[in-house]
């Protein structure tokens, strides 16, 4: 229950991001719902290889090139769904930011959900 929350929420925060940012498109809720199992996997797979492997910019940037990781993790989910064109790097930049802060919101509230039970 709580995995389909997650990617019903992530759905829509991409669906927020192509009305909220100019750089990014989203042609349907169907690319949109794809494009978050997309990420899910990419973010999965890929990104900790590529987090263990920029570890020497992370520690110098103090954490903040994790956010150079999201959008191009974002950038490289959207090559693989028809239905979502990214511009620009700063749209992706953007808009992983934007997914970011939704999806911390989304684990404090299932974490403060999950403690009451």
């Amino acid at each position: 229950m709580r995995f389909i929350l997650r990617l019903l929420i992530n759905t829509l925060s991409i669906l927020l991001l192509a009305y909220l940012i100019p750089g990014i498109i989203v042609s349907n809720f169907w690319a949109a719902l794809f494009i978050a199992i997309i990420l899910g996997i990419v973010n999965a797979l890929i990104r900790p290889i590529v987090s263990i492997l920029t570890l020497p910019i992370k520690v110098l940037t103090l954490g903040l090139f994790v956010l150079v990781i999201n959008a191009l993790m974002l950038l490289l989910a959207s090559y693989f769904v028809n239905g979502v064109e990214i511009n620009s790097f700063a749209s992706a930049f953007w808009g992983a930011l934007i997914i970011s802060i939704i999806s911390w919101l989304t684990n404090q509230f299932l974490k403060k959900k999950k403690k009451r039970n």
